[in-house]
């Protein structure tokens, strides 16, 4: 794989919100990751900005807003059948409003000691503990469907 040549398909963001240890997750309903817990997140449309996307998405799939958000990572995702994605990773210190179940996510609060990693994405084990230390983060991931091949991390 040449990552120094490679281009997305797709951009898209997640957007983590940590509030008093607790970090606010979805269980996916639909499109790239159904059925896996994430954070509230999606693709850019068209002449929008990473940071516009995090607060559209995360009003869209949970109904609340994300306050102080800041990106902390990006991902670089390239499947085997074709699909590539880069994602900005944001954190957010706080919320407007309560969490609601929509057609796309059902959120819910996770202890950020007992995260699910058993149900979200192989990759997201490596540089998510990196995210709630506060630490900046690239990552670079290699897919067949669900399954990791290759990673290359790195700490900014």
């Amino acid at each position: 794989m040449d990552w120094s040549t490679w281009e997305p398909r797709e951009r898209a963001n997640l957007c983590f919100i940590l509030k008093d240890n607790q970090l606010l997750l979805i269980h996916k309903k639909r499109g790239l990751g159904a059925g896996k817990v994430n954070a509230p997140g999606g693709k850019l449309e068209p002449g929008e900005s990473a940071y516009d996307s995090a607060i559209r998405e995360a009003r869209e799939e949970v109904g609340v807003t994300p306050l102080g958000i800041e990106p902390r990572g990006e991902l670089s995702f390239q499947f085997t059948d074709g699909y590539s994605l880069f994602c900005t990773v944001f954190l957010g210190n706080d919320l407007i409003g309560e969490p609601i179940e929509t057609d796309e996510a059902t959120p819910f609060w996770a202890d950020v000691d007992a995260l699910p990693y058993d149900q979200m994405w192989e990759d997201d084990r490596h540089w998510l503990p990196l995210l709630l230390e506060g630490k900046s983060f690239v990552g670079l991931f290699v897919f067949d469907g669900e399954t990791m091949l290759s990673k290359d991390l790195q700490i900014r």
